[in-house]
């Protein structure tokens, strides 16, 4: 038996945003191309259509972790 965590559904692919422009959209918009550039299409929809239900920078921010690697 491991003591690794168990992720479940796809792979977070990596996308920089730390040192990058902090404009909200900007944010979003890179997310959305690191999802499609890894082939997770639906998921960049899914993403975009939360990020822009939510409720403030900070949440926009927390997603990002929910869907890609920030780096």
């Amino acid at each position: 038996m491991s003591d690794e965590p168990t992720t479940a559904g796809p792979p977070k692919p990596a996308c920089r945003l730390v040192g990058e422009d902090g404009n909200v959209f900007a944010i979003i918009g890179r997310v959305q191309r690191a999802l499609r550039g890894a082939g997770q299409a639906d998921r960049a929809r899914e993403f975009v259509q939360k990020a822009f239900a939510a409720g403030s920078y900070d949440e926009v921010l927390g997603l990002c972790t929910d869907y890609v690697d920030v780096r």
